[in-house]
C-alpha cells in the first residue's frame, strides 16, 4: 500500500473514531438531560409540620403540611415553610449538579458553566438555608364556630396583610 493510501486509511480511521466519540457523548447528553428533567427532592420541615417536593429548576410541585401544623402559630409555620423550601431548592440543585457530574465525568465543565451562569447572569444554586429554625412550643388549637374563622388570620408567606 502506498504511503498515500495509509495516510487516507488513517485519517478515515480518525474520523471513524471521532463520530463513534460523539455518537457516545451526544447519548450521554441525552441520558443526562433526561434525568435533570426527572430530578426531584422532598424536604420535611424537623418539627414534621411541612413537606416541600421541588421539581427540576426548583419549580415547587406540592407542599403538604402534617398533623402538627395546627399546634404552630403562624410566624412559626411561615418560618418552617420558607426554610423547608429553601432546603427543598437546595438539594434539588445537587442532585441536578450530581446529574451532571455523573455525566461528564472528571471535568470541571459544570464548574466552568456554573461560574459563567454567575457572571453573566447572576445565578446562583440555592444556598443550603442550614439548620431549621427554632418553632415556638405547641399551643392549644381554638375551638371555632366556623372552618373559615380558623384562617382568616392565616399568613402562609408571613408577610402580613
Amino acid at each position: 500500500m502506498s504511503d498515500e493510501a495509509e495516510r487516507l486509511l488513517r485519517r478515515i480511521e480518525a474520523i471513524d473514531t471521532a463520530a463513534a466519540n460523539t455518537q457516545r457523548r451526544t447519548e450521554s447528553y441525552e441520558r443526562m438531560a433526561d434525568e435533570m428533567k426527572a430530578v426531584t427532592a422532598s424536604v420535611t420541615s424537623p418539627d414534621g409540620a411541612v413537606t416541600v417536593v421541588v421539581g427540576p429548576g426548583g419549580d415547587v410541585e406540592q407542599i403538604t403540611f402534617g398533623e402538627r401544623v395546627g399546634q404552630l402559630d403562624s410566624a412559626a409555620l411561615s418560618a418552617s415553610v420558607r426554610h423547608t423550601l429553601a432546603a427543598a431548592k437546595a438539594a434539588a440543585a445537587r442532585l441536578q449538579a450530581e446529574v451532571v457530574r455523573r455525566g461528564l465525568g472528571d471535568s470541571d465543565l459544570l464548574d466552568k458553566v456554573l461560574a459563567e451562569d454567575e457572571r453573566l447572569f447572576g445565578d446562583r444554586p440555592p444556598a443550603d438555608p442550614g439548620p431549621a429554625p427554632v418553632t415556638a412550643p405547641p399551643r392549644r388549637r381554638r375551638e371555632v364556630s366556623r372552618e373559615d374563622d380558623y384562617f382568616e388570620d392565616f399568613d402562609v408567606f408571613g408577610q402580613g396583610r
